[in-house]
């Protein structure tokens, strides 16, 4: 039996290296501003893009942008990426002012963008995933995972059960 939960446990365990070798690429992408992983908290883009999507984004020029793109710019009222749908765009001294606008919004945005050079696109979108994620980033769901990491990690280093040999009987 204690074998068994060895065994068990070094496929999960290898299994999870496997998910934090991929976390790892990730971090080291979103280090380096290769991607910028955007986890959507609120339904101003429905139904195209659902509360607790993931969207990951990547840099795309701002000279390349058109009416109609969906791209993330920080916002000057809340200091965050704000993920909407370009309106309009203006060109404006070697930079673009954009105006934007949820897709379930009524309005455009309250203030208009200020960009040049290279501004976040989404360019892939993982429904549901955010969610899992920030769930998954509680205390209330981590410290119980560590633990039964830990757990894994100490059914692997059991010694196997070692069982005495047998002898024929002799008379």
């Amino acid at each position: 039996m204690v074998q068994l939960l060895r065994r068990i446990s070094l496929v999960v365990l290898w299994a999870l290296a496997a998910a934090g070798l991929a976390c790892g690429v990730v971090w080291g992408a979103t280090a380096a501003g290769v991607i910028q992983p955007l986890v959507v908290i609120s339904g101003s883009m429905e139904p195209e893009i659902m509360t607790g999507d993931l969207l990951i984004a990547t840099k795309a020029p701002a000279d390349s942008l058109e009416v109609g793109d969906v791209v993330s710019l920080p916002s000057a009222l809340t200091d965050s990426l704000v993920t909407h749908r370009i309106t309009a765009i203006e060109p404006a001294d070697g930079s673009y002012t954009i105006t934007m606008k949820g897709d379930d919004n009524e309005f455009s945005d309250a203030l208009d963008y200020h960009v040049s050079g290279e501004v976040w696109k989404p360019t892939v979108q993982l429904p549901g995933w955010g969610t899992v994620i920030v769930r998954m980033t509680t205390p209330a769901v981590a410290v119980p995972l560590f633990l039964g990491l830990l757990g894994l990690l100490g059914l692997t280093m059991m010694s196997p059960v070692e069982r005495p040999v047998r002898r024929p009987a002799t008379t």
